[in-house]
């Protein structure tokens, strides 16, 4: 057993970003693993710009709101406990539901990351269908 020293916390890039979101490695494994782990913090209205995984992505909601969607499909409300899977290769964003904060607990494999382009704020504030039951 080890206990692994984190690096700290990254500001997420404005490439990759609208808003202020911060993220913490918390496992990135080295060869032959292929396993990612990041817990992402995004402010309100903070989002990623639409994007896919060659080999997909899981994403845990920790807290807060969430808005997530994957291209030409509905708006996504979720919450704590909700889990999102999006298959590889389908492009998608998420991020925080306005005026609420939201962390998520990303994984995925590999580095294989596609960044396109922001998300419009048509898409951002469309009437999300909601996880609550």
């Amino acid at each position: 057993m080890e206990l692994l020293r984190q690096p700290p916390a990254t500001k997420g890039p404005a490439e990759w970003f609208t808003g202020d979101v911060w993220f913490d490695v918390i496992h990135r494994g080295e060869e032959p693993s292929r396993s990612r782990a990041n817990l992402v913090r995004f402010a309100p209205g903070a989002r990623t710009a639409w994007h896919s995984h060659g080999l997909g992505q899981s994403l845990l909601i920790v807290a807060g709101v969430a808005l997530v969607q994957a291209r030409g499909d509905r708006l996504i409300e979720a919450h704590p406990g909700d889990v999102i899977w999006t298959p590889p290769g389908e492009e998608h964003w998420h991020g925080a539901a306005p005026g609420y904060f939201m962390s998520h607990l990303a994984l995925w494999e590999g580095d294989d990351t596609t960044w396109l382009e922001h998300v419009t704020e048509t898409d951002y504030t469309a009437t999300p269908q909601t996880t609550r039951r």
